[in-house]
């Protein structure tokens, strides 16, 4: 298999079973306990700026982006990315990431938040948001709280307990 059998795609109402499909493969039942989980409760993800790959018609991995608000500001959290097993470590996952965050930069979002493995995400322009200053609705390590800033300040003004944005008053 080559990079050019596979296509990457905005995500689709009809994608919805495949990428459930693959975040239970990917993260089991306990995925509903993670604090990320607890957010995205609180209101739909972003489905113009969520996208999967597709390979030979099937979803083989997907990233959905839902809006966050934190203090004054507001973000977009990435997440859940996963990519089935037998398509793990050929670049599809690190594929999906720059394209969702480019097309939070085209939205205009001032920048990602999500939770994570710094040495996968670095490498993405993802940075560690200092101790404290955001709030995660259920335990998180906050070595794995990272952010890519597309605006100047914008990841300053993120501060305090993290909602979905929906719920953000």
């Amino acid at each position: 298999m080559s990079s050019a059998d596979i296509h990457y795609l905005p995500e689709e109402p009809a994608h919805d079973a495949e990428i459930e499909l693959i975040n239970e493969e990917a993260f089991g039942p306990g995925r509903f306990t993670r604090a990320a989980y607890k957010i995205r409760e609180g209101g739909p993800h972003d489905r113009s700026l969520s996208f999967v790959a597709v390979h030979q018609d099937q979803v083989i991995a997907s990233v959905r982006m839902t809006w966050i608000a934190a203090g004054e500001g507001r973000a977009l959290l990435l997440g859940p990315l996963a990519v089935r097993p037998a398509f793990k470590s050929i670049g599809i996952g690190r594929k999906l990431v720059a394209i969702a965050v480019d097309a939070a930069r085209k939205a205009g979002a001032g920048s990602v938040v999500l939770v994570g493995d710094a040495p996968y995400y670095g490498p993405l322009g993802f940075e560690k948001i200092p101790h404290g200053q955001l709030a995660m609705p259920r335990p998180v390590d906050a070595e794995r709280l990272l952010a890519v800033e597309l605006n100047e300040g914008a990841v300053a003004r993120l501060n305090g307990s993290v909602t979905h944005a929906a719920l953000a008053i």
